[in-house]
């Protein structure tokens, strides 16, 4: 058990943002709604899995939509107000605790700002250990943990909740009421005991983040390593390329933004390209033809001077960035895992390899 204040705030939302492979939203919005709440009514208590009762009631809180969207309309005031009083009147019992859906900019800090406001603890475990576009996309999935009763709330006041056959069912009609609802909304979903979380859930995700986020603020302190031998052996990364932002293609369509950044070499990597495709989150990386990485694992665009991850909805014409690749949690790399993220559920005509075998078992 530890507090979470304003400082701890900036490198989780750093670290999150890194681990949100491109999505979970603009880490800016998601650090000024957090710190905002936290200023305004106190820091948050983070406890650890093994800390929770295995029948007490713990709920992720996320929004739910294509991030960019966020940035024009916030999160109010009373939705996790909403979302508590839903939840906790279908169980007939309080919440004990709130947890992240996701690893990512704006999903890792929403939690926090419900968890200030109405001054309940947050839970150091999520259901995914990076971001993913689709709500079935959790390690609860896997357990046989159901979506629903699912509660959803937008900015105007609007709410519903959902009882849905399958996960992704729930998927398909809230992505509907979403859009209706402006393309953004705030969610509560996959309320479970803490037995269950402890089981299914990724534990420390919101402490890896933190220490994620303050190794990468220090990366040009370190002793007898560059800046970017020291950001590979901090995250355990592998480094796929490095390049200049030729062009981006992206659009927003039914609550996602999809695209691809095309890149051309630097550095090494003068003369060659490659791309980056995205759901929200990086999917595939190729380089000269060559996949190099695909989803579940983690692929990651860092600003080549700072390190600082560029989320998919920050990419630009001319902006250097460095593509890498991190191990996705271990659960993905099952055949259940890979049902639900693996390559071919989004698309990509490939079998799933994993990032250290398409990397010939060495990191650059």
């Amino acid at each position: 058990m530890r507090k979470i204040g304003v400082s701890e705030i900036e490198d989780i939302a750093l670290g999150a943002a890194l681990l949100g492979a491109g999505g979970g939203g603009d880490p800016y919005i998601g650090r000024l709604v957090a710190i905002g709440a936290v200023q305004k009514y106190g820091p948050v208590t983070l406890l650890s899995p093994e800390e929770v009762p295995d029948d007490a009631l713990c709920v992720p809180i996320a929004m739910m939509g294509a991030p960019t969207i966020l940035g024009e309309k916030a999160v109010g005031d009373n939705e996790y107000q909403t979302l508590y009083d839903t939840v906790s009147t279908f169980y007939g019992k309080p919440i004990y605790a709130f947890m992240p859906i996701e690893a990512g900019g704006v999903n890792s800090m929403l939690p926090i700002a419900a968890a200030a406001r109405l001054g309940l603890p947050l839970v150091d475990c999520d259901g995914m250990g990076r971001a993913f576009p689709e709500l079935q996309m959790v390690t609860f999935t896997i357990g046989g943990g159901s979506a629903t009763p699912m509660a959803l709330v937008d900015e105007k006041g609007n709410s519903s909740i959902f009882r849905t056959i399958t996960n992704k069912w729930t998927e398909e009609l809230a992505r509907a009421v979403t859009m209706a609802c402006g393309g953004s909304v705030s969610v509560s979903l996959y309320a479970m005991e803490g037995a269950f979380m402890k089981e299914y859930g990724v534990h420390g995700i919101v402490t890896r983040s933190q220490t994620l986020g303050s190794a990468i603020r220090r990366v040009k302190e370190t002793d007898g390593q560059s800046p970017e031998e020291a950001f590979l052996s901090i995250t355990e990364g592998y480094k796929l390329f490095k390049g200049k932002i030729g062009d981006v293609l992206r659009e927003v369509r039914g609550g996602f933004n999809f695209g691809k950044v095309l890149l051309e070499g630097i550095a090494e990597y003068k003369g060659q390209s490659a791309y980056v495709e995205f759901q929200n989150e990086n999917l595939t990386a190729t380089v000269e033809g060559e996949i190099l990485a695909t989803t579940p694992d983690l692929i990651c665009l860092v600003d080549t001077d700072t390190f600082q991850p560029v989320p998919t909805d920050a990419l630009k014409y001319g902006k250097r960035v460095m593509v890498v690749g991190l191990k996705c949690f271990p659960l993905w790399r099952t055949q259940a895992g890979l049902d639900l993220v693996g390559p071919r559920y989004f698309g990509v005509d490939t079998d799933y390899i994993p990032l250290e075998e398409r990397c010939k078992g060495g990191r650059a």
